[in-house]
């Protein structure tokens, strides 16, 4: 693969998201959703912290990524572009990797436009700093998480609609076997391995401000997997 190439297909579909109107709706989506749900519990608990902004997200970027994401491959099969890309001088890898360098990209746009939100902390309280550090760097690595989903499963359908349902009852699921709801109702015996493969279990662990090493292997090896599934799906259907 060429950093070169793969710059080529990242700018492209950044500047996809920043010109259009989905880019801008997207990010006023998410800041003012997020605000007003924070906010709303902030000002009964009187204290200054983002512990409940961040406990947030998870739910709110269930629905948000997956809208970003279903439009990647589906897209570019209803536009007839993609068989342009992998005849073209593109590897499939390069192709994937720029796509999701976009989204995860834009994905860090919105969250440091969020960060006006520890701002008014810090000038109406004392927030302790490290959580709010550890909460974004959650935030960063959840999403990444949510886009490689997203990503893999629009390259396996030509319906924007059905990848964006199918990528949000995927994540539900890796979301729900780390709830405690869920987690009383199963054997202990399975209870370990439920929680080592849930995205919630491994985001709340990092927002907490407990940066385990454990925790940031399984966010880059989960993210390889579904790149490298992605890739394998394109190249399959290359190879056909």
């Amino acid at each position: 693969m060429k950093i070169r190439h793969i710059n080529i297909i990242m700018h492209k579909e950044l500047s996809s998201y920043t010109r259009s109107a989905f880019g801008t709706i997207f990010i006023v989506v998410f800041l003012v959703t997020s605000s007003w749900l924070f906010f709303q519990s902030f000002f009964l608990m009187n204290q200054s912290t983002m512990r409940d902004y961040f406990s947030i997200l998870p739910w709110l970027f269930l629905f948000l990524l997956p809208a970003i994401t279903m439009r990647l491959w589906a897209e570019e099969k209803k536009m007839g572009t993609l068989e342009l890309l992998l005849t073209s001088p593109l590897t499939s890898g390069e192709v994937v990797w720029g796509k999701f360098l976009a989204s995860l990209g834009f994905l860090t746009i919105a969250l440091i436009l969020s960060g006006v939100i520890p701002v008014i902390l810090f000038l109406i309280g004392q927030p302790d700093f490290g959580p709010i550090v550890g909460g974004y760097m959650g935030a960063f690595f959840l999403g990444a998480a949510y886009i490689a989903i997203g990503l893999f499963i629009s390259g396996l359908t030509d319906n924007q609609i059905v990848a964006f349902i199918l990528s949000v009852s995927f994540i539900l699921v890796l979301l729900a076997v780390g709830n405690d709801l869920f987690l009383n109702t199963v054997p202990e015996s399975i209870l370990p391995f439920l929680k080592s493969i849930s995205l919630k279990t491994h985001f709340e662990s990092i927002v907490r401000g407990v940066l385990d090493s454990r925790d940031f292997v399984y966010y880059g090896l989960f993210v390889l997997t579904f790149l490298y599934l992605n890739i394998f799906t394109l190249n399959h259907r290359k190879w056909r």
